[in-house]
């Protein structure tokens, strides 16, 4: 009988542990917000049924499929997605995220290719961060800023001798397709080898093959230890094209807060200014004139008005941007 009642004692004190277990658990009810999709096109969604969501609010879809509320009417926001979404359907649950978007920042991204949302292109595993800064920040306030004094050489005597490049500077790149623009850019950043000088190579909707030819020149040359690639594609949502300037200037932006002297390219904001034009369009906003949205000149001018070199006190960092753009047929 004796193995019978260790047996029994040992199922008393299991049950009793379990009964404690129950007692002590007590639920928490949670209040949350979910949509439903109404419509989907190429690259936004109409969703109903959130009310208190924010404009620029990030939002989840079924499949971990990202999206930010970009239109935020009385009855249904636009949304403008960040992944693929051909698994999407009208009825399709959307939930808040209380957040806006973010990107991952630090010394892990130095020597890696990562798209706008930082997730690794390069096939070496997970960025490795703990920190993470809004996409959209506010440009540093005038009195924060100190006079661009310090050159940065491009490595190319003729500019460097008529166009003299300064930390702190923006400077544009402007030519018809096939004249050298993205060249001068990756040359300037393959200069700046033992300058001290942190880059950031942003591709917006370019070829595959013209990023990875970028890459290997980088790699080759031994400059990809002191950059990182931010890269979107011609075949990527253009939600995502339209958030890559913005994610790559936080990973600059928290070079510079940290006392470091940071090179930022846009490569090229034309297929920014397209892919703008085509949310815009999609989600039914009055373009207001024939050619770009009038707040073309915004959105841009919030970009770039991010580069700047910061005062002493604050640290004495630059962030210096080389923004390119591609006419047709020399019209600007």
């Amino acid at each position: 009988m004796e193995p019978a009642e260790g047996l029994q004692k040992g199922f008393d004190s299991a049950f009793a542990g379990m009964r404690e277990a129950r007692e002590a658990f007590t639920p928490h009810l949670r209040l949350r917000e979910v949509g439903t999709i109404t419509s989907i096109a190429t690259g936004i969604a109409k969703v109903s049924g959130l009310p208190g969501v924010g404009f620029d609010e990030l939002v989840t879809f079924p499949g971990d499929v990202l999206g930010i509320a970009f239109n935020v009417d009385a009855d249904e926001i636009g949304v403008v997605l960040l992944g693929e979404y051909w698994h999407l359907h009208a009825g399709d649950e959307v939930q808040r995220t209380g957040r806006v978007m973010d990107v991952a920042v630090g010394e892990g991204l130095l020597g890696r290719v990562i798209d706008p949302l930082g997730r690794p292109l390069d096939g070496n595993g997970a960025v490795a961060s703990s920190k993470r800064l809004p996409i959209e920040r506010a440009a540093p306030h005038i009195m924060d800023r100190a006079p661009v004094t310090v050159p940065l050489q491009t490595g190319l005597k003729v500019i460097d001798a008529l166009i003299p490049v300064g930390r702190g500077q923006r400077e544009l790149i402007l030519g018809d397709r096939q004249t050298g623009k993205t060249g001068i850019a990756i040359d300037t950043i393959l200069n700046q080898r033992g300058k001290d000088v942190l880059c950031v190579y942003c591709a917006i909707g370019q070829r595959a093959s013209a990023v990875a030819k970028a890459v290997a020149s980088l790699r080759e040359k031994g400059a990809m230890d002191y950059t990182v690639v931010v890269v979107t594609e011609g075949n990527d949502p253009p939600g995502l094209a339209f958030i890559a300037p913005y994610a790559a200037t936080s990973i600059a932006e928290s070079f510079m807060e940290a006392c470091r002297d940071v090179l930022i390219v846009y490569d090229d904001l034309t297929h920014h200014a397209r892919a703008y034009r085509e949310l815009s369009l999609l989600l039914r906003r009055p373009p207001g004139r024939e050619a770009f949205p009038g707040d073309i000149f915004y959105i841009h001018a919030r970009l770039l008005e991010r580069a700047t070199r910061l005062r002493k006190e604050l640290g004495g960092g630059s962030l210096t941007a080389l923004p390119i753009i591609e006419t047709e047929a020399q019209n600007i």
